[in-house]
């Protein structure tokens, strides 16, 4: 059982394209091993001081421990929002043949 060698990086954005360019790079560059896009979903925040709604496209991205916080910068850096959400959180438990393929993937020379 692997515990905390796996994380989800998740990010929303304001559209579909936006998303696929996040998680194709992310992929590509092999700062992630596999990424699911879902959307929309309508959102509702407050932005500058005003209640806000609108419609979102959530990337869930999967990682190692070592690559999330390049993954995370890589995100911020192509993201079209100034201060986007981008969130990670340990994954408790998976195979450990998952574990190993999603570090054997982010380890390697993208």
């Amino acid at each position: 059982m692997a515990t905390g060698r796996v994380w989800t990086v998740t990010t929303t954005t304001p559209s579909e394209d936006d998303a696929r360019t996040i998680a194709r790079a992310a992929v590509a560059e092999k700062l992630a091993a596999g990424a699911e896009i879902t959307g929309p979903a309508t959102s509702v925040f407050w932005h500058l001081g005003e209640l806000g709604e609108g419609r979102e496209w959530r990337v869930s991205l999967r990682t190692s421990a070592t690559a999330k916080d390049r993954l995370a910068a890589r995100i911020s850096e192509l993201h079209p929002w100034d201060s986007p959400e981008v969130t990670a959180t340990s994954i408790e438990w998976c195979l450990d043949t998952y574990a190993e393929w999603v570090e054997r993937t982010t380890t390697e020379q993208g």
